[in-house]
């Protein structure tokens, strides 16, 4: 297949008249500048980019979106919400999370993103009993990809404690919880299928135990490899003030001491680092993973981002809870925090660079590095996960490729995406999904049910 595009971004930036060629295995063969459309090539309709990465997700909370949003007798934070998390997801079976997780990746390709990495915690029954099949949830999620085309990096997530210091798991935990032998026995059987990336994600230093953790590393780095490790660090400030009380350091600076941590590590979140920790991390070559519609409606907090990018450190993007499903308003996100706080605009660039394809291409490097997927770029032996933008939507009307990111990032755009394409195999056209109708009837029976 050859794909002519009048504009493409390439890693060295924006090229004219860029002819694609992807092989029958769905990767790039070849990219090269031609002076016009070859006849069997396909003419696109619009400026070519690379699809970006979602590299943290709990799809069955895109069912919750909008329902916890009253205020309370008291304090309202994420503390608060993950109690209504908690009662929620009891409500949650196999089919509930399967039909809310196509229609999430459904919104997810429209929006632009291409592959997604799962944190999946959502393990047992809602008696915290295990399915017949350990992986039945797991495989819930591996068909609603399959079903819409998403590429999926599969995490599941170790969850054994409630607090620091190994607390005993509260009931409303229980659908999550796993022994060491049991979890990595769930992760070897899952790992079985070579199509798939399949990860693990010890979930946080709260549910976690130190001697669990090491486990967990050693067993991936022996047996998975290069497989990615996901971990949530540093979200709210009593999680902190916690750690501290717990070992006497903080939870980045607790990592980077004992953890080895390097590139195979993704730490979700890290929102409150001191200037210490946001330099060792980012020196460590991890992936931090930024959610700001899920950290702003959470109340989380504000990431050092000028501090981290000025240290070289990689960062992708996530939705998280799915407040937001879309990767330019979670960009957007990162700069607006940035830019309230300083007083200042286009703070996360040097003079003359473009704020959006600045932005954009890291995120496509780390969330590439962060899934384990050899996507990212429009690049010879990368994945063909490609988006075409639409000219048509009046916020990227008449733009010149040299703004048309800094459009959608920054403007007023409301369908930023035309096409998408997923291993050389076009998923959205025209804006539209083959079996969008079908997803959605089957999503909102599912919704009815829940919200019952």
């Amino acid at each position: 297949m050859k794909l002519f595009a009048r504009d493409a971004l390439l890693p060295s930036g924006w090229a004219h008249d860029v002819l694609v060629d992807v092989d029958g295995d769905g990767s790039i063969r070849a990219v090269e500048v031609a002076f016009a459309a070859p006849a069997d090539a396909e003419r696109l309709q619009g400026p070519l980019i690379p699809g970006m990465p979602n590299v943290h997700s709990h799809a069955f909370q895109r069912a919750l979106a909008g329902l916890t949003e009253r205020g309370g007798p008291g304090a309202d934070n994420f503390w608060t919400w993950r109690t209504e998390m908690y009662r929620f997801l009891e409500r949650i079976g196999p089919d509930e999370e399967e039909a809310v997780a196509a229609q999430l990746y459904i919104e997810l390709l429209k929006a632009g993103y291409t592959s997604v990495g799962e944190f999946h915690y959502l393990h047992h029954d809602p008696a915290g009993r295990p399915y017949a099949n350990p992986g039945e949830m797991a495989e819930r999620i591996r068909a609603a990809a399959a079903a819409t085309g998403i590429r999926l990096t599969l995490l599941p997530v170790f969850y054994a404690h409630s607090d620091f210091g190994g607390a005993t798991p509260i009931p409303a935990q229980r659908r999550f919880i796993h022994d060491t032998d049991g979890f990595l026995r769930l992760v070897a059987e899952l790992a079985r299928n070579e199509r798939q990336v399949v990860g693990v994600a010890p979930h946080s230093l709260r549910a976690v135990a130190t001697q669990e953790l090491a486990e967990i590393v050693a067993f991936t780095r022996a047996k998975l490899v290069d497989a990615p490790i996901h971990i949530h660090a540093a979200e709210q400030r009593k999680e902190v003030d916690d750690c501290l009380a717990w070992c006497g350091a903080r939870p980045v600076e607790w990592l980077l001491e004992h953890t080895g941590i390097d590139a195979q590590w993704c730490v979700v979140h890290a929102t409150h680092m001191t200037l210490e920790e946001t330099r060792g991390l980012a020196a460590t070559g991890a992936v931090v993973g930024l959610c700001p519609t899920t950290e702003a409606d959470l109340g989380d907090g504000i990431f050092p981002a000028v501090d981290y990018l000025a240290a070289r450190g990689n960062l992708g993007i996530g939705g998280d809870s799915h407040v937001g499903v879309d990767p330019f308003l979670e960009l957007r996100l990162i700069d607006a925090a940035q830019r309230l706080t300083l007083e200042k605009r286009n703070v996360l660039v040097r003079d003359g660079e473009s704020s959006g394809l600045s932005l954009y291409q890291r995120a496509l490097a780390g969330g590439a590095r962060a899934l384990a997927q050899p996507v990212g770029a429009i690049a010879p032996g990368r994945r063909a996960d490609l988006l075409v933008l639409n000219g048509d939507d009046p916020g990227l009307a008449e733009h010149a490729a040299s703004t048309v990111l800094d459009a959608a990032i920054y403007g007023p755009g409301r369908r930023i995406v035309r096409d998408v394409m997923v291993a050389g195999r076009w998923v959205i056209g025209e804006g539209h999904h083959a079996d969008e109708e079908t997803i959605l009837i089957r999503y909102r029976q599912t919704l009815k049910r829940l919200l019952a």
